[in-house]
């Protein structure tokens, strides 16, 4: 066993937009005649896509709604949420982000992404922060039918390594995955891959009990340390026979 792959999520971990996410699905349930409540934001939509956030958010309320009716809602929220990032004066990459990819590129290690963000959204900010090169395989919410913390996203990630290099023979067992929320967590562990856990949107205490690795700040992370779990212990030497 060895590591070939690192999988980043998205929000909350290569940009810092949760701020923009709480505020525009609080300016939706306004506009529902609904009043935002932190602890609903909290349970349905930290680490779950807009999708699963906003159906469960509105039926917790006793709102009628399917996926037809959330597409148009869904759809507003995204142009909103790019009208928001087109004005800031620059992205909200998080620091060492860049320092990590770097890293796991010296150390020949291949990149993805599995998101519960829209496809447009991600490619979007990763081209406009000149990272999207070094993501060969991008998983987004609009591409799977569940949310995390179902390991769905995963594992479509892994199928996606083995189609585009047929060499690579990618298991769980060869990937890395760095997740902020419990949902994030649960979903990589569901799909039997190891964790490295940051604390951007929950208390480091709170991350430390469930990932196998924990940091504060991505720049912490020593990647080496981790590679040397994935490789597989020397027999001992027993002598001469």
């Amino acid at each position: 066993m060895s590591l070939q792959v690192v999988l980043f999520d998205f929000n909350g971990v290569i940009v810092n937009d949760e701020p923009i996410h709480r505020e525009l699905i609080n300016e939706i349930l306004i506009s529902q005649n609904l009043p935002p409540n932190p602890s609903d934001y909290n349970e349905c939509c930290l680490g779950r896509n807009d999708r699963a956030c906003l159906f469960d958010l509105l039926q917790r309320r006793g709102r009628a709604v399917n996926e037809r009716s959330l597409a148009p809602i869904i759809a507003q929220k995204a142009q909103a949420y790019r009208q928001k990032l087109e004005a800031l004066d620059k992205l909200p990459i998080f620091p060492g982000v860049e320092d990590l990819i770097y890293k796991a590129r010296v150390a020949r290690l291949r990149l993805g992404l599995v998101t519960g963000a829209l496809r447009s959204e991600a490619q979007w900010i990763l081209e406009r922060a000149n990272l999207l090169p070094y993501f060969e395989v991008i998983v987004a919410g609009d591409e799977v039918q569940q949310s995390k913390p179902h390991p769905e996203g995963y594992l479509l990630a892994l199928e996606r390594f083995n189609q585009l290099d047929p060499d690579l023979h990618l298991s769980r067992e060869n990937c890395l995955v760095i997740e902020d929320t419990p949902a994030g967590i649960l979903a990589a562990k569901n799909a039997g891959m190891q964790v490295v856990g940051v604390a951007n949107t929950y208390p480091f205490h709170m991350i430390q009990r469930q990932a196998n690795w924990t940091v504060d700040y991505l720049h912490e992370l020593e990647l080496d340390r981790v590679r040397a779990v994935f490789e597989p212990s020397p027999l001992p030497f027993t002598g001469a026979q």
